[in-house]
């Protein structure tokens, strides 16, 4: 088991920018991968970044080139960087990690807004 705790979340303009952060509760050298998903109102919630032991990101083609992930081993946390946010992408951010190939921990979420 593990805990995750995201923050960062918040009210944004559209074009500006917004840091999630999630701290986990023990090594995520221990999953294959750590994640970040949403989910906005309405519709199911996808994986919008990930990031492998070795470090090779990947994106949802709706966030490449304005989302970053990053990670930090030692203080066991995973970030999401948000740039020029849009409207759409308001949605509850959530942290996972990846056991054995499923996306099996989620944390609580976080609420982002964007405005136009």
């Amino acid at each position: 088991q593990v805990q995750l705790v995201e923050s960062g979340g918040g009210l944004v303009q559209a074009g500006g920018s917004l840091r999630l952060s999630c701290a986990a509760s023990r090594s995520i050298f221990s999953f294959n991968a750590m994640g970040w998903g949403r989910q906005a109102p309405g519709k199911q919630r996808e994986l919008v970044a990930s990031i492998t032991i070795g470090g090779r990101a990947d994106y949802a083609d709706s966030v490449k080139g304005r989302f970053t992930i990053s990670r930090d081993n030692a203080k066991n946390m995973v970030y999401l960087q948000l740039n020029s946010l849009k409207p759409e992408d308001t949605a509850v951010y959530y942290c996972s990690a990846n056991s054995a190939g499923a996306w099996d921990y989620w944390g609580q979420g976080t609420q982002v807004t964007v405005s136009s």
